[in-house]
């Protein structure tokens, strides 16, 4: 499942890059996205983030039982064995990837509305444009008219400055998050090669206990 929430999660990053830059490929992203949000894709998408947020609860229920079996254990109290802090930290791991994984969701819807805002901001720009270029040709008292698309423009040029801060503010958090994805998997493999030792070490301890049993038992005979 890890894997699986990594390569969703670089998906979801490229998705991201691709809406950010303006490329061939963004068109058909966006074009994508469009369809997505028509008929069924949104109960679809809502219904998937639901599952994940679901199974993010239950992650964090693991980690809560896992933290209350160790504080109530006989053997020390307070300590985890080695296995519970594994399991453990794969439940932190998966915790932390879903809750990645529904916030890029949500990064990649309001990139999407942000895009088509501004496509409308400036087609209503092009027909300011054109109602001011035809209003100089009139008479004199569309002059106030003229103002006030001046007016109207004024205020879309500093929308669209507005949606263009935002714009670098959203690729400036997903080069954060991209780097935090690689954080992760180097810890993921970390987790993965110290689970590997202890299976080891665990299986070199029963065949020392059966080597024993076994000698122990030539011993009685």
């Amino acid at each position: 499942m890890i894997q699986l929430l990594f390569i969703v999660i670089i998906s979801e990053m490229a998705l991201i890059l691709a809406c950010l830059f303006k490329t061939p490929l963004r068109k058909l992203v966006i074009m994508g996205l469009d369809q997505i949000k028509r008929g069924r894709g949104p109960v679809v998408v809502k219904t998937v983030a639901g599952t994940v947020f679901v199974v993010l609860l239950t992650s964090l229920y693991g980690v809560m039982t896992i933290k209350k079996s160790g504080m109530t254990g006989t053997d020390a109290v307070g300590i985890l064995s080695p296995t519970d802090q594994i399991l453990m930290f794969k439940h932190l791991l998966e915790v932390t990837l879903m809750g990645f994984f529904l916030f890029l969701v949500l990064m990649i819807d309001r990139i999407h509305h942000y895009i088509r805002e501004l496509r409308v901001r400036r087609k209503t720009m092009e027909a300011i444009k054109k109602q001011s270029r035809g209003s100089e040709d009139g008479k004199a008292g569309g002059l106030d008219e003229i103002k006030a698309l001046e007016n109207e423009m004024n205020t879309s040029r500093s929308r669209l400055k507005q949606l263009e801060s935002d714009i670098e503010t959203k690729t400036k958090e997903a080069q954060a998050a991209e780097a935090n994805v690689v954080t992760l998997r180097k810890q993921s493999e970390g987790f993965l090669l110290e689970y590997d030792r202890l299976v080891e070490e665990n299986q070199n301890l029963k065949n020392q206990l059966q080597s024993l049993a076994h000698s122990g038992s030539k011993k009685d005979s």
